[in-house]
């Protein structure tokens, strides 16, 4: 599935302080349109974890995995050549690892404490706002508990972030980050260990 976004100026886009509601049903405050990657891949992991389930033949997945060049924090975080996971499963973590080291799509975990990150999202009007609160506090961690806030609260497979802003691209060109990454995490033949 593909959760797309497109910064365009028009009479249905979004404006601060607009109210919207989530596939999930939670809503959210808009305090920076800028930060709109986060609102369609929300959705996204509601729709992947809907129950029931809405995907084809009613499959219920044991594995979402969302991907995005979410935030600039990210670069900050683990640099230009690892992307940042979160998630919410240490096995995934351990996989997601291990298949970048194998592929050579290199992935560091960043810390996964939703405890912690919901604080930054705070809103009076709505379940929360859309960008944090304060931008020296974990922020690429924040951004990635934002999309699994939305996660089914039924769902009991694992979940993971992957924000890849430094790898996808070098020097202005996109890079193909992210496919060698999956094809190993998932263990397809010939990006499995041997």
């Amino acid at each position: 599935m593909l959760c797309l976004a497109e910064n365009a100026i028009g009479p249905t886009a979004f404006r601060n302080d607009d109210v919207l509601t989530f596939l999930s049903g939670r809503t959210c405050e808009v305090n920076n349109t800028d930060a709109e990657g986060r609102l369609v891949l929300s959705d996204g992991v509601a729709h992947a974890t809907a129950s029931p389930s809405v995907l084809p033949g009613g499959a219920v997945p044991d594995l979402v995995v969302d991907m995005a060049t979410l935030t600039g924090a990210q670069m900050i975080a683990t640099g230009k050549r690892f992307a940042a996971i979160f998630t919410n499963d240490e096995a995934t973590e351990r996989a997601a690892v291990a298949a970048g080291r194998r592929t050579g799509d290199l992935v560091h975990p960043l810390p996964y404490a939703p405890e912690f990150h919901r604080a930054q999202f705070a809103s009076q009007i709505a379940d929360c706002k859309n960008s944090v609160k304060a931008r020296d506090d974990a922020q690429a961690s924040c951004a990635g508990n934002f999309i699994g806030e939305n996660l089914h609260p039924d769902f009991k497979g694992a979940w993971m972030h992957v924000d890849m802003a430094g790898p996808a691209f070098v020097d202005d060109r996109a890079t193909g980050y992210g496919v060698a990454l999956v094809l190993g995490l998932l263990e397809v033949d010939g990006f499995r260990d041997e």
